[in-house]
């Protein structure tokens, strides 16, 4: 008798778009697993920040040296390294003004997606979100989500995050520094932004955010994803 097939559901989609925070709430409402695969790249980053590597072969030695793992907990998958679960570490200025250039690496992307595969072979199943769950980590997902917003209403919840009023400059100055990393990410030559031929387009423009989350909930069940 064969084992079950792990129920994967990927939601990919572009920068802002609230992949994330959208995929922890369909996790912790279908019980699963939430998988962040952007922090990932953000801990290999932070690695070659930290350890002063330049090449993805010097970032991924750096990797095995501090143990880079991750290990479930309360519904979500933590990145551990030199025994310490990472945090904040993942959000620093300059994680972030690198991340896009060590996550383009070929090789750290492979590295990367063998260990998204084997955590969800060992999680028997997740909500994984991405750039390219769907497209290449994980073809064959039973559920592919792309989520998407104009890049105006993406820059405008980005910038509200952080509270207090948000000024027709900055809103600009966000939306197009978002549209330009959509131009980027659809044109790079290793796993581009784009929906799967067989993803459910949601564009979460003129939807709240319990709405979006309803939706994918709601293909779940159509797909009888979703535990008794």
């Amino acid at each position: 008798m064969t084992a079950a097939k792990p129920v994967v559901v990927a939601i990919d989609g572009p920068a802002a778009s609230g992949k994330s925070t959208t995929a922890a709430a369909v996790a912790a409402r279908a019980g699963l697993v939430h998988i962040d695969s952007g922090a990932w790249y953000r801990a290999l980053t932070w690695l070659a920040v930290t350890h002063s590597a330049d090449t993805p072969a010097a970032i991924l030695r750096a990797a095995a040296s501090a143990g880079l793992s991750g290990t479930p907990v309360d519904g979500a998958l933590l990145l551990v390294a030199n025994g310490t679960t990472l945090d904040a570490e993942l959000r620093r200025p300059d994680v972030t003004a690198r991340v896009s250039g060590v996550a383009a690496e070929p090789a750290v992307r492979d590295w990367v997606n063998g260990r998204l595969r084997g955590a969800v072979a060992a999680l028997g199943g997740a909500i994984i979100d991405g750039r390219d769950i769907g497209t290449v980590v994980f073809p064959d997902a039973a559920l592919k989500v792309f989520l998407t917003a104009s890049p105006l209403v993406r820059a405008r919840r980005r910038l509200e995050q952080g509270g207090g009023p948000v000024s027709p400059e900055e809103l600009d100055r966000e939306a197009a520094r978002l549209g330009e990393r959509d131009r980027l990410d659809a044109a790079r030559p290793v796993a581009p932004l784009r929906p799967a031929a067989d993803a459910v387009v949601i564009d979460t423009s003129a939807l709240s955010f319990g709405e979006q989350v309803a939706r994918i909930l709601e293909l779940m069940a159509e797909r009888r994803l979703l535990g008794s």
